[in-house]
């Protein structure tokens, strides 16, 4: 098993800030779970939703952990690493097919995604514009690029395509041209720089919205591959679960959210080109999943309680036997 880098568990614990797990509840009732099962939470985060995913498996039950974030692992080996029932593994869940204790299959797969609470609030791991620090954004703090270092050698191009692709921001053209003549006198490095750069060339400003809102949630997205790892994990979760499994994705934004739509409807009906009742052409490839209710979105009472869950959609799908595909 692929380890964490090594971080203390003081360390660890002082980074167990409070988190609260989204639509907690909600994404354990749909994953259907049997005592005896094994299943995955590929984002692990503080552990939200994989105690209350333990607390329902039995002694021959399996809870395998994965996160990106080396401090979410170290937590997690401080919390759950003497528990036999569990396994843990440091990367990201784009790659769980080659995690051999997925090879045996999975009764259920569960993608919180986006940013946790940690992440958000620690200003030196550069997510927020809210507060200062370093322009970082990596969710894998061993891996490179961080926002810094990509804002330094992206084209004005580049910089602009990501901001109207992964932020929709409509100043797009407009902030890429200002970033890239102020890395002409000097490196931005820091996230107050960069939000006061975005507030200055964004125009009228939406209300109740920060105006670095956008660029933030762009750089973020490309720095850690966040669609390209969306895509791919979708894939191979579905490739790993078992006859009845469930497949639960909980989205932050609409990109994610419009993709893991898209892709369970993909997964989940017959091309659209074939008609009702006539076999499928042998380059057509098996209907896999079947969609298990509809969209579900926090109440009322839980965006009162976590603001940060507004704008949760948690998609649901269970995989079908190959036999029975259609």
């Amino acid at each position: 098993m692929r380890r964490a880098p090594d971080i203390s568990c003081a360390t660890a614990e002082s980074r167990r800030e409070a988190h609260t797990a989204v639509l907690r509840t909600d994404a354990i009732e749909a994953l259907a779970m049997r005592a005896n099962g094994t299943y995955l939470d590929g984002t692990f985060g503080r552990g939200g939703h994989a105690r209350e995913m333990l607390a329902h498996l039995g002694d021959d039950g399996r809870l395998l952990l994965m996160d990106k974030d080396p401090e979410a692992i170290a937590v997690a080996e401080q919390d759950f690493g003497s528990d036999p029932r569990v396994a843990i593994r440091h990367g990201s869940f784009a790659v769980l097919a080659e995690w051999t204790a997925t090879r045996a299959g999975l009764d259920g797969v569960l993608f919180d995604l986006g940013v946790s609470s940690p992440q958000l609030d620690r200003g030196e791991r550069g997510f927020s514009f809210g507060q200062d620090g370093p322009l970082d954004m990596r969710m894998d703090t061993s891996a490179e690029p961080s926002a810094a270092q990509w804002l330094e050698v992206a084209s004005e191009s580049q910089i602009a395509d990501a901001l109207w692709q992964f932020g929709e921001e409509r100043h797009s053209r407009r902030i890429a041209r200002a970033i890239v003549a102020a890395r002409l006198e000097q490196p931005l490095t820091r996230t107050a720089e960069l939000a006061e750069l975005v507030a200055r060339n964004s125009g009228k400003r939406e209300k109740g919205k920060h105006p670095a809102t956008r660029t933030f949630q762009a750089l973020r997205i490309v720095v850690n591959r966040e669609l390209d790892d969306l895509a791919s994990g979708l894939a191979q979760a579905v490739e790993r679960l078992l006859p009845g499994g469930r497949l639960v994705v909980i989205s932050f934004h609409s990109l994610e959210d419009r993709l893991v739509k898209h892709f369970l409807r993909d997964e989940s009906q017959p091309p659209r080109s074939v008609r009702r009742g006539l076999p499928l052409p042998p380059t057509t490839h098996a209907t896999r999943l079947r969609l298990v209710g509809a969209a579900i979105k926090p109440s009322a009472e839980e965006i009162t309680h976590n603001v940060r869950a507004r704008s949760a959609v948690m998609r649901v799908a269970e995989r079908l036997p190959l036999e029975n595909a259609a």
